[in-house]
């Protein structure tokens, strides 16, 4: 008997029941309920009409699904972009907004990433009650209003507020897209999409800049966040095009409303999980609609910390990532005075920002090869396993991932210490870049595999730590780097690599499955 039929006769039997509804499955279209047990279901509970429904975004034709993908993908890379577009041109902005010490200068940068911390506790655990789509709109114009006055800043107060109440709005889609994705990919196809998706917020920092470094170069540092809100625009719109509501509860509610509308019964009701500080009895429809509202967004907005505080998988993913992202922030902040300075390759701004193109290279090689094998990878070990798929299938990505991360930062920071020529660094990056993306890949479709049900929250849980890393890292880069030089400076970080990055794919390939067989959110 499917989930939806247990807890529809459960309801008739004794609606006083206690059941924890945490555990309870959102009806996602990964499991089927067959014709026989549709008959014997609660004639109330509003659910998918049978396996096809076209209804169920799981049954969407593949180019919708794609078309899908791209734009939460886009609404993913636009705020990164705006994260480091500046970097080259700190120098004019702390100049012209009276910066006087290299913290106020470094944290006009990172500010924006600090915010990343603050916006998923809302936006993830939200769009579990209100949908995907509403959401990452609005919080698009919302990122695209404040980045455009940040074109306008006149001090550095305004600069910091309006650059992390940019951020804040753009924090949305790193939270809100995994679960979205999870919403139309079934597991043996996810790990494609969620390739692409992974690969937005490390192309990001990427294209901004370069962009960032001709920009300043040529006109003033105020175009480069006049230039990104521009294509901000351009995203949204495109959103409106492509982008559709894909959240099966926000669905089926809509479909409850009109068929209570057209049929005048208001015993309709849909089945979806809740998280309360205590357990709570079967909610149905006899509830106040306040209490009911007052109730999801309690919870939804507990559930992050609840996440990281209580689940081993997703405190060792959050860690692992948040050092990936933390290193990578520190090398974006660093590249200016690498390739840039006069004691080092003393390249012009424009020139030294064309050295980000390795970390865009690392990863589209990461990702393409990722995108050929992870998911092939999974079918095979799921047939291999009787034809139950797992998480932890995921897994092999990471464990060669996390081998290229370490032999990239040594490649690297030796490279730069010994002034090689400029090929040899950008050669470590792109080696360190392709494992990140091998690395991130794998995390978070192990992360969405993990947490199907929750797979916003999961990922907001994960995007704290990694934003705090984000905004930490480049602000002690300087320091560490003066003390220990770029050699010892950058074995440090990877030798940090080691000590998380090798044992963690051992961690969930062995115990992962006693892990969430713990889990009261864990899919299984």
């Amino acid at each position: 008997m499917s989930s939806y039929t247990q807890l529809g006769v459960l309801k008739q039997q004794d609606q006083n029941l206690d059941l924890d509804l945490d555990a309870a499955k959102i009806p996602t279209g990964e499991t089927e309920t067959s014709e026989d047990e549709v008959k014997y279901k609660d004639p109330n509970l509003v659910t998918w009409d049978g396996a096809d429904d076209p209804l169920n975004p799981k049954n969407w034709p593949n180019k919708t699904k794609w078309s899908y993908t791209v734009a939460v993908s886009l609404f993913t890379f636009i705020s990164p972009v705006s994260s480091a577009m500046i970097a080259p041109a700190l120098s004019h902005l702390a100049q012209d907004l009276h910066m006087k010490s290299a913290i106020e200068v470094d944290l006009s940068l990172s500010i924006f990433i600090l915010a990343y911390a603050v916006g998923p506790v809302f936006f993830g655990p939200a769009s579990e009650i209100w949908g995907r789509v509403r959401l990452l709109q609005l919080s698009n114009l919302w990122y695209m209003a404040w980045n455009l006055g940040c074109g306008f800043a006149t001090n550095k107060a305004e600069m910091f507020v309006f650059r992390f109440l940019a951020g804040a709005g753009g924090s949305a889609p790193l939270a809100i897209g995994g679960g979205a994705l999870s919403d139309i990919w079934t597991p043996e196809d996810r790990g494609k999409a969620m390739g692409i998706y992974a690969l937005a917020p490390i192309l990001g920092p990427v294209v901004g800049p370069i962009a960032g470094g001709f920009i300043a170069e040529k006109t003033t540092w105020r175009w480069v966040f006049w230039s990104s809100s521009a294509l901000a625009v351009f995203i949204q719109a495109a959103g409106l095009v492509w982008l559709r509501e894909s959240h099966a509860p926000t669905l089926l509610k809509r479909k409850r409303d009109q068929l209570a509308k057209k049929t005048g019964n208001t015993e309709l009701y849909i089945m979806a999980p809740t998280t309360n500080t205590t357990n709570t009895a079967l909610q149905h429809q006899h509830q106040q609609p306040s209490q009911l509202l007052l109730s999801s967004i309690t919870g939804a907005l507990i559930r992050p910390a609840r996440l990281i505080t209580t689940q081993p998988i997703v405190q060792v993913i959050a860690l692992y990532m948040a050092y990936l992202f933390g290193v990578m922030y520190l090398l974006l902040v660093t590249f200016p005075a690498v390739w840039s300075g006069p004691t080092m390759y003393n390249e012009s701004l424009g020139v030294g920002g064309i050295n980000y193109v390795s970390i865009a290279i690392g990863s589209f090689i990461g990702i393409i090869v990722n995108f050929r094998y992870i998911d092939r990878i999974y079918r095979h070990l799921k047939a291999q396993n009787g034809g139950v798929g797992k998480p932890e299938f995921r897994m092999p990505s990471m464990f060669v991932g996390s081998v290229l991360v370490t032999v990239g930062l040594f490649w690297y920071g030796w490279s730069v210490q010994g002034r090689a020529h400029w090929i040899m660094p950008n050669i470590g990056v792109v080696i360190f870049s392709a494992g990140t993306m091998a690395c991130l890949q794998s995390m978070q479709t192990y992360t969405v595999d993990c947490y199907t049900s929750f797979a916003a929250s999961a990922m907001a849980a994960v995007a704290i730590l990694r934003s705090l890393a984000g905004f930490g890292f480049p602000l002690f880069a300087p320091y560490m780097y003066k003390a220990l030089g770029y050699g010892w400076g950058t074995s440090v970080l990877a030798f940090v690599s080691i000590g998380i990055g090798f044992p963690a794919p051992f961690i969930f390939w062995f115990y992962g499955e006693r892990l969430r067989g713990m889990s009261k959110y864990a899919t299984g």
